[in-house]
This record gives C-alpha cells, structure tokens and sequence, in this order.
C-alpha cells in the first residue's frame, strides 16, 4: 500500500540536472512564470501554507515519467516555500548540509515519524538510481499555457516540444 502523503520527495534523475524549464527559457520568461505561480497560490506554499524568511514561495516544476518511452512530461509548476521545496529535491539538500532539516519538514508535513521519513527517502533515492539510468526526452508543452512558444526555445538533445 502506498502512503498518501502532502509532501512528497522528487529527486531529479541525474541524467536530466540542469535540463529543466528554468534552464531552458529566458530569465524574462523564467520570471514571468514564477510571479505567475506565485501570484496564483496568493505567495503562500500550496503544500503546507508556509513562506520563507528571504522570500515567500519558489516555483517548483512537476513532471511525470513516461518508462516506456523515457519521457519527462511537464504536468504543471507550483508555488512552495523554502522548506517543501528542499524536501523535493533532498538530494541536493543533503548535499547542501541541509538533509536533516528538510527530514524534520518532512516529518512534520505529512505527521510521520523518523522511521517512516527514513524509509521513505530511501524508497525515493532507489527510484532516482533507476530513472538516472536513462535519458530522458523532455515535453514542456504545458508552457504553451503560460504563452511560451516552446518551438521558439532551443532544442538541446533531450528536449521534446510534442
């Protein structure tokens, strides 16, 4: 039985680091969607309600993973504080010294003890070991949304407009 959990751990497969929305428009752009985002969740993380001490919410990106096909579909972008947004990407959080406080969030978030914090993350880093694996192709579609023409960003070898 899976855990039905407010606050979930996504780890960036390492074959896909530094191939996401942020890094693929301009900072125009890349600022236009995050006050978007942020303004849509009224600057208040739309996990835990929260903001943070520099700044209200950050925009974290959503993607699904197409196994069969090996691609990274946007499904969407939302506004989190500085604490839930460490806690989806744990790995760079540990690598920052930070792992420790993003588990406390994490336990804190979802009301679940150490035990279960430390089997889950250990659950999320064996699922990034086998998506790392692979290369991904990116679908950024959802941008079109926003009004981003995706066919006008430049094409890099992982990048899908479909």
């Amino acid at each position: 039985m899976k855990l039905k959990l407010r606050l979930t751990i996504e780890l960036v497969p390492s074959t896909s680091w530094f191939n996401n929305v942020r890094a693929l428009v301009s900072k125009k752009q890349w600022d236009y969607l995050k006050s978007q985002v942020a303004s849509k969740a009224y600057n208040l993380c739309e996990i835990c309600g929260g903001v943070g001490p520099k700044h209200p919410v950050e925009c974290h990106e959503i993607w699904s993973f197409d196994n069969k096909k090996l691609v990274r579909k946007l499904e969407g972008m939302i506004a989190l504080c500085p604490d839930c947004h460490m806690v989806k990407h744990i790995g760079l959080a540990e690598v920052r010294g930070l792992k420790v406080r993003a588990l406390r969030h994490l336990m804190s978030v979802n009301k679940m003890t150490s035990k279960k914090a430390e089997v889950y993350v250990e659950e999320a880093f064996k699922v990034w070991a086998e998506r790392s694996k692979k290369t991904w192709t990116l679908d950024i579609s959802h941008l079109e949304g926003y009004g981003i023409d995706v066919k006008q960003l430049t094409r890099g070898p992982t990048q899908s407009r479909s």
